[in-house]
């Protein structure tokens, strides 16, 4: 039987393989506020940036520097022999590789029709399902025991290469404060920027923190509101009014939704023009993106801020102990 995607992670992890560089988190200079929300029964999450530290601020399908795509897929290539045989091409096999990569996104992304607004994304996976695919025609194979069928095989390669571009990794005090506010009774959930790999990268990460047998002890699925699925990029009403529908089914209205996010003009001004409470986590200066003039701006600025996640039980419980 193959190696589900977190037990090909944690088999990465022992062999110290496919692992970009640890971001460095630079705390901006911010002061929380941390008022309480009264009437708060559901909490919103963004992913990157405020449930993980992730190198650039945010998640990348390429990077604009050459070094690093090369490193990338120099080690996805050697990892796991994608250029064999009559498959390899003249000149270096990564910028061969680079070249069908990014035509590839590109293509999608053209040919996406979202709504007027709204930037199209694509499903990672699929991109490098479609490379797999013709290698296939020129004989390349895999270990199917280890890797499993194709779909699989696409899912652990589209992992190994975002993990050798970007390196990730858990926001202090995630795990704990996620599981606080689930086993208060609060509905959470994500909307987001992500890829099919996402959830399970936030589980791997969440695991160096405690036990995580599963996200649902943390998160409803219906609430989880994904770009890659909805095929477009945040912001994007979108996402949102998904997720906010979703919430609703669980008995929450937009007024009683949290918005935890690092960008105001991507996350938390849309949210908040939707009706949701928005709160800025000013945790890491590369994903926070909020300006002095957004601060001063009532459309747009923030209900409340925290600079630790930890903080949040202040916001959500009028009770300091939050019991």
């Amino acid at each position: 039987m193959s190696q589900s995607l977190l037990e090909f992670a944690a088999w990465l992890d022992e062999r110290k393989l496919g692992k970009a560089p640890a971001p460095t988190v630079v705390t901006p200079k911010a002061a929380p506020f941390l008022k309480p929300l009264g009437g708060i029964r559901g909490v919103m999450w963004n992913l990157y940036g405020t449930l993980l530290f992730i190198t650039d601020g945010k998640l990348l399908l390429s990077v604009a520097q050459p070094a690093r795509m090369q490193v990338a897929l120099e080690k996805t290539i050697q990892q796991f022999n994608l250029w064999v045989g009559d498959s390899q091409k003249p000149g270096k096999a990564w910028e061969e590789l680079l070249r069908q990569y990014t035509r590839l996104i590109d293509e999608r992304r053209a040919a996406a029709t979202p709504k007027p607004g709204e930037t199209p994304e694509v499903n990672v996976v699929e991109v490098w399902k479609t490379l797999i695919e013709r290698l296939k025609q020129k004989d390349y194979s895999w270990d199917e025991n280890q890797y499993g069928d194709l779909d699989d095989f696409s899912e652990k390669v589209a992992w190994f290469f975002q993990s050798s571009l970007q390196g990730v990794t858990v926001v202090p005090q995630a795990l704990a404060t996620l599981q606080l506010i689930a086993g208060s009774g609060f509905v959470q959930g994500l909307a987001t920027n992500a890829q099919a790999i996402s959830l399970d990268q936030l589980h791997h990460a969440l695991k160096t923190q405690g036990p995580v047998p599963s996200l649902r002890d943390l998160f409803i699925p219906r609430c989880i509101v994904l770009s890659y699925r909805e095929g477009v990029q945040q912001p994007s009403n979108l996402i949102l009014e998904t997720c906010i529908e979703q919430f609703e089914r669980e008995g929450v209205t937009p007024g009683e939704i949290a918005c935890v996010g690092t960008r105001v003009h991507e996350e938390l001004a849309p949210a908040k023009k939707l009706g949701l409470r928005a709160v800025l986590f000013a945790g890491d200066k590369a994903s926070m993106q909020a300006t002095s003039t957004d601060m001063k701006d009532p459309a747009v600025r923030p209900d409340r801020i925290i600079t630790e996640l930890s903080q949040l039980r202040q916001l959500l419980f009028p009770d300091p102990e939050g019991e």
